[in-house]
């Protein structure tokens, strides 16, 4: 409560605007508190330095201080204080006096002059002829009397100056302070002669004290009355003027509350209190001290206790003081929770962020605030789009009214939301959602804020419908299904016979082709025997005919059962086909039309030049057959893609985009029995002896190995069509360096021969020896082993790729390539069970001759690694010499850093896995869905794919799968929390368990460097 001493305070907000008014504010300016509150404080307060008061300006002196809210209290006074104090340092110095005196001590009179006289109400002509000191005495106030009495016996006794300060009764009945200054002189033998003096008015000078007093009461009972903690600092600097510790010289009652630190003032805070207490504290306080320059921030001090500050710091009594005055407030609990209010925001949304659903919050009246990125993606719209009621313009118009009116009803009541509504995808597609907010309240039960989400129902709705449409049409529906299922058993059933009649000619195959090989081997021996014997010649080149015959058949076996190491390039079917065109004529006859249609922009495909040849050449042929001697042969080449419809009735076809050739004939067509059997070795509608009914088995084995799909359409007397499906490959065509086959020429080399099957071993050492090569043998991988580390120089490893034994034949060359770089490894073999084809396709860097082989196509390829061989010697040895450092100059690649394509829906671990990845020096490319990654992977040029198997949009598998027919030569690895690779994965595919270490992340990687 204010009284009339209480100390004159206008207290304002942040803006200027007097919003508190003391009784003593009102005693100076003579506003009331309601006519003051409310206004802004330069109504009251000008330019030039005056308060308006409610009689005009007045001259007062007034001191600011800040407040916590960034508000200010100002406190006022009255310059009259200030006034008083000069005035009295004026009187002490050259002030008018109130009158002077002469006092005969020896005769008890004081002689007075008129002023003296009028100020104590006498008698001016009898003051100047002498009244008894006792006139004067008693005009003195009682109270001071006797002590003015004592201080004139003390001077006469002493003979010091007389100083003394008392108050004096005035006439009027008022009192005046004065000051009486004199002095003794003393006459003749020492004695007291005369007490001479003056007598100064000190009224004004005892009042401005006492003002000043009250004013310096009155603000100590502010500041020591105030909820913050306040004290004044002076700062200490060391040598080179850094703040290193400040002394406390005041402190108000709050202080301790607020630190707990008892009696701080005169201690030192780091000498004395907290040692280790923060050196930003001292920074801070110092740049005050410094610049002069004002604080208000928070900070918070560990070694007081962990609490938080909210603190205001400024500058006193002049820079070169260091004095600092703060004022401060613990903000513990409310920066605690404010944190902790933080902590849960933070932790709310990465939790937001890992699920599938879309989640929301809206503000308490029903304004979207915040949205995850799920919703923004399937959206295509920004946050700031979808804000308050933006996201009104996703809904679809249809529901739109019911979602607004049921949403204006939730927030009015304060009850949980929750309806169904169609929201626009960011391709234009509306799919149905489940949307349900509940609100969170605060402790007093008011809304806070809601927290919504939206689940995708869509299947459900159309599970729905369907399941409405099914019992509508149960009958119908179970007819069309029946008939489904019996198509798709009778599919996988034609596709085990085919896989088992497969692996049967596959194994067939193998030992057929090493007979052939001893055959073969031996009639070239024999070749050069016979040798001018015309009638033994014409029989060897007869049974070597035979042999082709034997290799032919067993290459189509091999190509049925896809078996066969196929050596795939990218090529443009068009192009390729219309090469084909003269060809075909020739084979086909001048009877027969041929149009060859090719579509623009026909993409290209990964597949081996050879087979394409043949399986193009014997569709051409089974036409010819089927159309006799006149028709009309189409093929064409187009784009085309499989959709997932399509793809349901076949187990082994992907879904995708392909290159189709079809090839169609206006032939004899056939009937369904024919069309079961068709793909079948050795079935045939030719007559006897005019065919091997291998010709679509071959095609059949060889699209399938390449990861395609084929098809016939046919019906009697309408002629065939064939449809090859070849996946499409973004890669630029390749041109094609098959090597030209020359005569033998030989060499002197050695040449290790690993074959387990005793007369081709026999077969092969002679052909060797006749091309002049020292020749080695060994019947086993183990034993091939055995030779090579026994430390005989073997320049080329001639190796069977299946044969008996616990180390397999590319283990061995592995392990004698491992200890000898420079050894030649050519393997062999009639059927390589994927030892070294993998995806049908030979492993990168295997050199492959198929039995049965000619002489020349032996000594062939091995001049040719021999070649290369010495090459890459040459080239390493130009490397080395040139491992100086590079001259002025002179360029220096550095190798290509490898490019991961990370694919992680869980947007937590694909930030932390691409962070880490780039730490081991990889480029990353990331992608939340597989949609996302094929786009990727059209796109950019990468080396490993990374990628999660549970994808929202697609399996990990299947994109692996997409990616490898986009880039065949891309390294793949499932990062998942499953124990194995995804079925159907390739066999070079690396399984990365979650969860991963660095370590195990990288290790992988390493592996398919």
């Amino acid at each position: 409560m204010d009284t009339t001493l209480s100390a004159p305070l206008i207290f304002l907000d942040s803006e200027a605007v007097i919003n508190g008014w003391s009784e003593g504010a009102t005693r100076l300016l003579g506003w009331k508190a309601d006519e003051a509150i409310g206004r802004p404080f330069s109504d009251i307060y000008d330019d030039r330095g005056f308060f308006m008061s409610a009689t005009g300006p007045v001259d007062l002196d007034s001191v600011s201080v800040p407040t916590p809210d960034d508000g200010r209290v100002v406190a006022l006074r009255s310059s009259q204080t200030t006034h008083l104090l000069e005035r009295l340092d004026l009187t002490m110095t050259n002030a008018d006096v109130l009158g002077a005196w002469n006092w005969d001590v020896s005769e008890d009179r004081i002689f007075a002059d008129k002023r003296f006289a009028q100020i104590l109400a006498l008698d001016a002509k009898l003051a100047q002829e002498g009244l008894p000191l006792e006139v004067f005495l008693d005009r003195i106030h009682e109270g001071d009397r006797a002590r003015v009495a004592s201080d004139i016996v003390r001077t006469i006794e002493t003979g010091d100056a007389y100083m003394s300060e008392f108050r004096l009764m005035r006439p009027d009945g008022s009192v005046s302070h004065v000051l009486a200054q004199g002095k003794l002189v003393k006459g003749q033998a020492g004695k007291p002669d005369r007490f001479p003096g003056v007598l100064f008015d000190v009224t004004a000078r005892r009042r401005a004290e006492a003002e000043a007093q009250a004013q310096r009461e009155r603000y100590r009972n502010l500041f020591q009355n105030l909820e913050s903690g306040f004290c004044v600092i002076r700062m200490i600097w060391d040598e080179d003027g850094k703040p290193v510790d400040y002394e406390f010289i005041e402190a108000n009652a709050a202080f301790e509350r607020h630190t707990g630190i008892v009696d701080p003032v005169g201690k030192w805070m780091r000498r004395d209190i907290a040692a280790g207490h923060e050196q930003h504290w001292f920074d801070i306080y110092g740049q005050v001290a410094r610049t002069g320059v004002p604080i208000h921030d928070e900070f918070e001090a560990s070694r007081l206790g962990n609490r938080w500050f909210e603190v205001q710091a400024f500058s006193i009594d002049g820079q070169e003081r260091n004095n600092v005055a703060i004022l401060f407030t613990d903000i513990t609990s409310a920066k605690q929770a404010e944190l902790a209010l933080v902590a849960s925001e933070e932790e709310f949304r990465s939790l937001s962020q890992s699920l599938l659903n879309h989640i929301w919050t809206a503000s308490a009246d029903g304004g979207i605030e915040w949205v995850n990125d799920q919703l923004i993606t399937y959206s295509g719209v920004s946050i700031d789009a979808l804000k308050g009621d933006g996201w009104t313009t996703l809904v679809h118009a249809e529901d739109l009214p019911d979602a607004r009116a049921a949403w204006a009803s939730a927030v009015e009541t304060g009850e949980v939301y929750q309806t169904e509504f169609r929201i626009r995808r960011h391709d234009g597609a509306y799919r149905w959602h489940v949307v349900r907010a509940t609100p969170v309240r605060t402790e007093t039960g008011a809304i806070r804020r809601w927290v919504g989400s939206n689940t995708d129902i869509e299947h459900a709705k159309l599970n729905e419908a369907a399941l409405a449409d099914l019992n509508a049409n149960l009958e119908q529906r179970i007819a069309e299904r029946t008939e489904e299922l019996l198509q798709s058993q009778k599919a996988l059933q034609q596709s085990q016979k085919l896989e088992t009649i497969g692996k049967l000619t596959g194994g067939v195959a193998h030992d057929f082709n090493n007979l052939l090989q001893v055959v073969a081997g031996n009639l070239q021996l024999l070749a050069k025997d016979v040798a001018g014997n015309e009638r033994a010649e014409t029989r060897v080149k007869n049974a070597l005919a035979g042999v082709d015959r034997g290799a032919k058949l067993a290459s189509q076996l091999l190509a049925f059962s896809r078996r066969q190491p196929l050596e795939p390039k990218v090529i443009n079917i068009g192009r390729f086909v219309t090469g084909m065109e003269d060809m075909l004529r020739r084979s086909i006859g001048e009877s027969i039309g041929i149009e060859v249609i090719v579509a623009e922009g026909l993409w290209n495909t990964s597949a081996d030049p050879t087979q394409v040849e043949n399986a193009i050449l014997n569709l051409a042929i089974n036409a010819r057959d089927a159309m006799g001697d006149a028709g009309k042969l189409t093929i064409e080449a187009s784009n085309t893609r499989l959709d997932d419809t399509y793809t349901s009735f076949f187990d082994d076809v992907m879904s995708g985009e392909y290159v189709l050739v079809a090839v169609t004939d206006t032939g004899t067509g056939m009937d369904e029995d024919t069309l079961e059997q068709v793909f079948e070795p050795f079935f045939s509608t030719k007559p006897e002896g005019k065919g091997t009914g291998l010709g679509l088995s071959m095609v059949y084995g060889f699209v399938k190995q390449s990861g395609g799909h084929i098809n016939i359409y046919s019906e009697p007397g309408h002629g065939t069509t064939v449809k090859l499906y070849l996946p499409r490959v973004h890669g630029e065509e390749e041109a094609d360096t098959t090597p030209v086959a020359g005569p033998a020429k030989g060499g002197t080399e050695t040449i290790l021969v690993v074959e387990d099957d005793d007369d081709v071993r026999a077969t092969v050492v002679a052909t060797l020896t006749d091309l002049g090569y020292r020749v080695l043998t060994a019947r086993d991988a183990q034993a091939g082993l055995a030779v090579i580390e026994s430390g005989l120089e073997v320049d080329v490893l001639f190796t069977d790729v299946v044969m008996p034994g616990t180390l397999k034949s590319p283990e061995m060359a592995k392990i004698a390539q491992a200890n000898h770089p420079d050894l030649v490894v050519l393997f062999t073999s009639g059927y390589t069970e994927n030892s070294i084809v993998h995806g049908g396709k030979l492993d990168a860097g295997v050199e492959l001759l198929s039995k049965p082989y000619t002489r020349e196509a032996l000594d062939g390829r091995i001049r040719h690694l021999l070649a290369n061989r010495k090459q890459a010697a040459s080239a390493r040895a130009t490397a080395s010499s040139g491992d100086r450092p590079a001259a002025s100059g002179e360029a220096t690649t550095p190798p290509r850093p490898l490019t991961i394509l990370l694919v992680e829906d869980e947007a937590l671990i694909r930030i932390n896995t691409a962070d880490i990845l780039g730490d081991m020096g990889y480029t990353v490319i990331e992608a939340g869905t597989a949609a996302e990654a094929l786009k990727a992977a059209e796109a950019s040029e990468f080396d490993i794919l990374v990628t999660d198997v549970g994808l929202p949009d697609m399996k990990g598998g299947e994109l692996a799968s997409r990616v490898r027919r986009l880039k065949p030569r891309v390294g793949i690895v499932f990062a998942t929390g499953e124990t194995h690779v995804p079925e159907g994965a390739d066999e070079d595919a690396m399984l990365l368990t979650k969860p991963y270490s660095d370590e195990s992340l990288k290790a992988v990687l390493e592996r398919l460097r």
